[in-house]
């Protein structure tokens, strides 16, 4: 195999990546083992705060902004439930959600990851409309930071894709039965149980709630391949769920990152002013369009290292992004160089390739080891956090 050139960095083909997952302390029992509860935390599980510093950042860019924990009111009786975030702060599993006030009911989109941010955001809805309660809830996708909180919307009729029903109906049996203490997510521990979506609808779907339209336009497959959007047409505003993420770097977990790009320039075409992202500050066209960039920026970088017959955790290693280094969670370059791969390799599934992420994430370390980069190395730990988060 024949390097790039100037490349300063060791490299390694797919079969040495494969040699040296057997060569690690992990070993490959260890490493199939906990590949299976990857993919099971992948589905439902909450974030995991990891100090470990993260890939170094590009100081010629500038930094993602700070944003606030809030209800914020973004239409006559629409509201943006934003969790917060920031340089500095793990935006793993920090997911915004949103709420529609009638006359007599709310209707949410999207529930959080877990019992704190849920209460929080019901909390709020109901002091900021007298009381009402929720008794419709959309999952924009199946992943844990938008369904694990469906178990705290005890009056809602919950509705979604039908591959986000399916994919919730696989992981509620292998879902813990109770939540743990964790930082943000829950405060004690309580019973816990993954509430699917009773009613399913797989296109377009209109509400009108008090004179706010409502439409729900199917997006996927995009971030999954069952992501659903809330766009008011009066107001031209999007709740874009994690089809967009603001500052802060997006999973490709399940991704067809093709046609996401596709979805973010079609988007570019509607009539819209303001996009809440499932991750990060408000923002609208500009933001979604840089979102895009990242995918194709890291298109272009990987493909260069995929012509090459590198392998994608060595790709990933030696891959950087410019102001992309800077957004938000930018280990998860290595999930995405691997979803680019398997789209070129013609093995790109809905599902997430737990284990093709942690070989590519122990040869990442192996090579960011070899060069000297010690502090961009990647603990394993780390991406079982971005696992559970997505």
């Amino acid at each position: 195999m024949e390097s790039p050139k100037d490349s300063g960095t060791p490299q390694l083909t797919r079969r040495e990546a494969m040699g040296r997952v057997a060569l690690t302390g992990l070993g490959v029992a260890s490493a199939l083992s906990a590949a299976g509860e990857l993919a099971r935390l992948a589905a439902q599980g909450p974030a995991v705060v990891n100090p470990i510093p993260p890939p170094a950042t590009d100081s010629k860019f500038p930094m993602p902004p700070a944003w606030n924990k809030e209800l914020k009111q973004v239409a006559p009786n629409v509201y943006a439930y934003m969790q917060g975030g920031g340089p500095g702060l793990s935006a793993a599993g920090v997911s915004n959600a949103l709420m529609v006030s009638g006359k007599d009911s709310l209707l949410a989109v999207d529930a959080t990851q877990g019992p704190i941010p849920a209460r929080a955001f019901i909390a709020a809805a109901k002091q900021a409309t007298g009381g009402k309660e929720f008794t419709r809830l959309v999952n924009t996708h199946h992943h844990g930071d938008h369904v694990s909180g469906n178990q705290f919307f005890n009056h809602a009729e919950i509705m979604s894709h039908p591959y986000c029903r399916d994919e919730c109906i696989k992981a509620a049996p292998t879902t813990p039965k109770t939540w743990t203490v964790t930082p943000g997510v829950a405060d004690k521990e309580e019973p816990r149980v993954l509430v699917p979506p009773s009613v399913t609808f797989k296109d377009d779907l209109t509400y009108f709630i008090d004179g706010t339209e409502m439409q729900f336009r199917f997006a996927g497959p995009a971030h999954t391949w069952g992501d659903m959007m809330a766009y008011f047409p009066k107001y031209k505003i999007l709740f874009a769920g994690d089809v967009g993420f603001f500052w802060v770097a997006p999973y490709a977990n399940n991704s067809y990152i093709t046609k996401w790009i596709e979805v973010c320039d079609k988007i570019q075409g509607w009539d819209v002013d303001m996009i809440i992202p499932g991750h990060g500050p408000i923002g609208g066209k500009k933001e979604l369009a840089e979102m895009a960039n990242y995918f194709r920026v890291l298109g272009v970088e990987t493909r260069k290292r995929y012509d090459a017959k590198m392998s994608a955790g060595a790709a990933a290693a030696e891959i950087r992004l410019g102001r992309f280094d800077n957004w938000i969670g930018p280990e998860r370059l290595i999930m995405d160089v691997v979803r680019w791969y398997e789209e070129w390799d013609s093995t790109l599934t809905p599902d997430y390739n737990a284990m093709a992420v942690r070989e590519a994430t122990i040869e990442y370390n192996e090579v960011k080891k070899k060069s000297g980069a010690m502090g961009e190395m990647i603990p394993l730990s780390r991406m079982v956090a971005v696992a559970e988060a997505c």
